[in-house]
């Protein structure tokens, strides 16, 4: 049954193994050329001169001026997070429902391997697979992107692309793992209850996209206790305030007396009252008609304070560990509910 599901599964892994070697040469050649920048730029020991910011400012400058690393950077992370979605739609959902639309399964359910055997044969030949091309790929990028992870994070107009912020945790240490193994089971449970392999896929890709974009929304602030730090919003805080469409007044995190955040997670930032809610922009005629410098002057008398709920740097691996294992549990009840509906079929 072993060399069965191998043969089934072998142009799939050809396929896998040359592409992970092609993205293997490509960043262990550029990975040394990437730090041996970093050692340079005086990273390594600036706390001693308190010059950090500073110097990883120009480093992430120098980065950006080879358009090669920022490619690189990014290309890296999409891979593995489209990666899951591709897993569960072709490694999957046609598990089980291409034996099922071909009638081979009448073959291998009339031997004397068990239904139960061989779905753990299956599901373990293939999920082992893809566990093993999301780690080793994840492993090889987490290491290539250490430098720029190490500075802060990838600089954007709107903020910084650090290894905890939502879009980029996914593409980082053990979360890969999970994400890979929790897709895959999906897509064979999907692949299951449909029975036809084009839906199956079409549905898994639709189901794992969707929970990548729900659980760090609903999910993952909650894994972790985020610290909490406040400050006086000033005048100079406020040139930059953001205001929703409903008024809410957000002042971005690096005004003066706000602690260092470099590479954390900001789970939430508001603007409080004295009484301790979220200030809301009413319709006053000094904003409304007056200058900004007069509007900005009116909103600091009302003596509002910043409060920053995030995550920091060091949480990274123990957030890691936790979501990783979260999947690692929820994928293990989606393959057993695979099982248990295949020794169901056509009984």
């Amino acid at each position: 049954m072993s060399w069965l599901t191998w043969r089934q599964f072998r142009i799939q892994a050809l396929v896998a193994g040359i592409v992970l070697a092609a993205l293997a040469i490509i960043y262990c050649y550029t990975g040394p050329q990437l730090r041996h920048l970093y050692n340079s730029s005086g990273l390594t020991g600036c706390g001693r001169h308190s010059d950090c910011q500073s110097l990883a400012v120009t480093f992430m400058n120098n980065v950006k001026a080879d358009g090669v690393y920022a490619a690189l950077f990014f290309a890296g992370a999409l891979i593995l997070i489209v990666l899951p979605a591709i897993m569960g739609a072709f490694w999957g959902a046609p598990l089980v429902t291409r034996e099922l639309e071909t009638g081979t399964y009448r073959l291998a359910w009339n031997q004397d391997v068990t239904r139960t055997r061989w779905m753990a044969i299956k599901l373990g030949i293939v999920g082992l697979g893809a566990a093993a091309l999301a780690g080793l790929f994840s492993l090889i990028f987490t290491w290539w992107a250490g430098p720029i992870d190490y500075a802060g994070g990838f600089p954007n107009n709107l903020g910084y692309f650090t290894r905890l912020s939502p879009l980029m945790f996914v593409a980082r240490g053990l979360a890969p793992v999970g994400y890979a193994l929790l897709a895959f089971a999906v897509g064979v449970i999907i692949g299951v209850m449909i029975r036809r392999t084009v839906p199956a896929m079409a549905i898994t890709i639709a189901v794992v996209v969707a929970f990548q974009f729900l659980w760090p929304t609903f999910v993952r602030p909650h894994l972790l206790t985020p610290d909490r730090a406040s400050a006086p919003v000033t005048l100079l805080g406020l040139n930059d305030m953001i205001v929703s469409h409903t008024g809410v007044v957000t002042v971005p995190i690096n005004q003066p007396g706000t602690p260092q955040l470099s590479g954390a997670w900001v789970v939430s930032n508001t603007s409080l009252t004295p009484s301790g809610h979220a200030f809301v922009l009413p319709q006053t005629s000094i904003c409304a008609a007056g200058s900004i410098t007069q509007c900005d002057a009116w909103i600091a008398g009302h003596h509002l304070t910043q409060v920053v709920r995030y995550l920091p740097a060091s949480d990274f691996w123990p957030l890691q560990w936790y979501e990783t294992s979260v999947l690692l549990i929820l994928a293990v009840g989606v393959g057993g509910a695979a099982t248990w509906r295949v020794r169901r079929l056509l009984t």
